[in-house]
């Protein structure tokens, strides 16, 4: 990583992103910024022009009936189109792009990051199978391990995020799933990804790593020994907070097939604009991710020196306890973390949270607005406890001005004391 200097005297972290396929033709192997660009794009078939309109529609009609047996036959993903509910140009090329960023050998784009959560556990399992979850994960995935797997007859055992080989105690004969969150929800915690996807693998067991927090520019499960990827693409992928987007990219085809089956099953294919939206906000996803880092990076630094913070959590900081992992598995980090306070009363940071001028309190993240919420990590956590003394803030590190930012939360800390 190489930094620089820009006007107004802000450090700016200029972030290369090494991840290609090692040749030395360049040509047949861009660069991944490239494909971002690039991939999945044919202008001549858009009568030139260099966006696919959005294909909106369900019928699909054939000339013939052989041609329509032969696309009701075919491959879902490379096949003829059928039925709109079933997969679109614009769902094809999202997918091709994001398989290829991820090194996978393909995804589905389905209506929401939750809903390939969901799609991702259960896809694979039946009555009578155990999963292995981890126990710093997003709330919403734990309430499906609480409440709709055990209607299935599913079991699931929480597991602490630092058990890295560990986890092999804890397969059982009937696990079928091991699923990961790097870094986890809250707190940050990064998963030795490698190790527990061996386990997996040599055990028989599905793995499973959410990756949400960090787009495949930075990290790729599947490069570490991981079975699926899960990303909430309504976050830095679509990059503006305007849409509702997840996506499973899988291994291997016949991994990937369990998947498309069940998500066609439930009708969650992702709507034609909104494969749309996410590809026009991905064509600018390496430069923005670099923005979002510096900023972050900034402002993690500059708040560690406050008397109000008493640990920021955010994995690329070298004080962070996670960060040799991290630095062997990532390439660059987003936006996105924590800060814990010193002990202190809830209207105090209710003074701090409602007057801020540019950070805003709402949910998700990853769009070019700042965000800052009051978070409750321990909530739920069975196998790994949770010990502060003091709140957590969780920020989101927009595309402001850091000397905005840092304004902002100055005046904010004066409001709180």
């Amino acid at each position: 990583m190489e930094w620089a200097t820009c006007e107004g005297s802000v450090l700016f972290a200029l972030v290369t992103v090494p991840r290609m396929i090692p040749d030395e033709n360049s040509a047949a192997h861009p660069h991944l910024d490239t494909e971002l660009v690039h991939h999945g794009r044919d202008s001549e078939q858009q009568f030139g022009f260099v966006n696919a309109p959005p294909y909106r529609g369900s019928t699909v009609v054939h000339k013939t009936l052989a041609s329509l047996d032969e696309a009701t036959r075919a491959d879902a993903h490379t096949g003829d189109f059928i039925y709109g509910l079933l997969g679109t140009p614009n769902s094809r090329e999202l997918e091709g792009l994001l398989a290829k960023l991820d090194g996978g050998a393909g995804a589905v784009v389905v209506q929401s990051g939750l809903a390939a959560v969901h799609i991702a556990i259960a896809s694979h399992l039946s009555h009578g199978d155990h999963v292995l979850m981890v126990d710093t994960t997003y709330g919403p995935t734990r309430r499906i391990c609480d409440e709709i797997l055990p209607r299935m007859g599913v079991s699931t055992t929480y597991y602490d995020p630092s058990i890295d080989a560990g986890i092999d105690a804890l397969v059982q004969p009937n696990t079928k799933l091991i699923y990961m969150e790097s870094p986890g929800s809250l707190t940050f915690e990064v998963q030795d990804v490698r190790a527990i996807s061996e386990i997996a693998r040599a055990r028989g067991v599905l793995s499973v790593v959410d990756a949400t927090w960090a787009p495949a520019l930075f990290c790729r499960p599947i490069e570490l020994g991981a079975d699926f990827v899960v990303r909430a693409l309504t976050k830095y992928e679509g990059g503006s907070s305007d849409l509702l987007l997840g996506a499973v990219i899988a291994r291997t085809r016949e991994l990937l097939r369990p998947v498309k089956v069940y998500a066609d099953d439930l009708g969650s294919l992702a709507h034609p604009e909104d494969c749309v939206l996410c590809l026009r906000g991905m064509r600018s996803l390496s430069v923005r991710l670099q923005h979002h880092q510096a900023s972050a990076l900034h402002i993690a630094h500059w708040l560690q020196s406050r008397s109000e913070v008493a640990r920021v959590f955010y994995p690329a900081l070298e004080t962070d306890p996670n960060h040799t992992l991290w630095k062997r598995d990532f390439t660059g980090a987003t936006g996105l973390f924590s800060v814990e306070l010193h002990p202190t009363a809830r209207e105090d940071i209710a003074r701090m949270l409602d007057g801020m001028r540019y950070f805003r309190m709402g949910y998700s993240w990853g769009g070019f607005e700042s965000l800052i919420i009051l978070a409750e990590p321990g909530k739920g956590r069975t196998a790994s406890r949770w010990r502060a003394s003091g709140p957590l803030l969780r920020l989101h590190i927009g595309l402001e001005h850091v000397r905005d930012l840092i304004a902002d939360l100055e005046d904010g800390f004066k409001r709180m004391s």
